[in-house]
């Protein structure tokens, strides 16, 4: 019995062997396998991640592009913000200042508006508005005598002598200071502006004890109102130029009593940064004291 016993155990045992090689053998390969795959996945990770750091460097180079795009976008609409537009042939005008210019001209009496038909028509009346509404001139008898006028960035305000002076005389009337005073406060109010003020007279000749000619007259009336300017409204006297014109720049013919009535005139010449004049103009609030 016991020599039964032995065999039976012996061929156990291989049998159990067998089968434990075989698991082995199994085991090792799926091992194998796996660590293959783990490679293989180690290397797609890295791989991946290599490819994840590319697009990460590709959508920061494209942040950062666009953000400069952003950047110039603002350059460049400050930069379209004070382009300038033409009128003639002389650049006078921003964009900023063109939309300033159109939000004005909404206030303007359409009838009026009507005759402004190029961009020249429309600034001249933007500034006339907004001017004559800064120095308030319907305080006076009539605003028609006070007229403004813009060629190639200068602007021109027309006096008529009737509101500055008595016939024939070179001094200022005290009925005019208002007016005087207002454009003072307008050229102080902006100090990058130079002013001449002209003399105008008619065709008609004059000689008295006070003046020789209608040279002589258009000069001491200039130079009154510049007195004025400097010495009682404390104008700057080196922005402050008196010029006579006489009768040689009529605005119509001497022909007739009313036609030398507008001759007769006063001409304030402004020489401006238009931009900053009509900034300055753009305000509804009169420059009283």
């Amino acid at each position: 019995m016991k020599k039964l016993i032995i065999p039976v155990v012996a061929i156990s045992l291989l049998a159990t062997s067998c089968v434990s090689k075989k698991k082995y053998a199994a085991l090792e390969s799926q091992y194998k396998d796996t660590k293959g795959n783990l490679q293989k996945t180690t290397l797609e990770k890295e791989a991946l991640e290599g490819k994840f750091a590319k697009i990460e460097n590709r959508v920061a180079d494209y942040n950062e592009k666009i953000n400069s795009l952003k950047g110039d976008n603002v350059t460049l609409q400050n930069e379209n913000d004070v382009k300038l537009e033409m009128v003639g042939n002389t650049a006078v005008i921003s964009n900023k200042t063109r939309a300033t210019m159109r939000a004005t001209l909404s206030k303007v009496d359409p009838s009026v508006l009507a005759n402004a038909t190029t961009l020249k028509d429309s600034l001249n009346l933007a500034i006339s508005y907004n001017l004559k509404n800064k120095m308030n001139t319907e305080d006076f008898n009539n605003s028609d005598d006070i007229n403004i006028d813009i060629d190639q960035t200068v602007v021109m305000i027309s006096v008529s002598d009737k509101l500055l002076f008595n016939n024939a005389s070179y001094r200022v009337k005290k009925g005019a200071f208002k007016l005087i005073e207002k454009l003072a406060n307008v050229i102080k109010s902006e100090p990058s502006m130079d002013v001449m003020i002209e003399g105008h007279t008619d065709s008609r000749t004059i000689n008295n004890a006070a003046v020789q000619d209608n040279w002589d007259l258009s000069v001491k009336r200039a130079t009154s109102i510049v007195r004025l300017l400097e010495s009682k409204y404390k104008v700057d006297g080196s922005r402050l130029i008196a010029s006579g014109r006489g009768s040689t720049m009529p605005l119509v013919e001497n022909t007739t009593n009313a036609n030398r009535a507008k001759n007769r005139r006063t001409r304030i010449v402004i020489l401006p940064n238009l931009d900053k004049f009509f900034a300055l103009l753009a305000s509804d609030q009169p420059l009283d004291k």
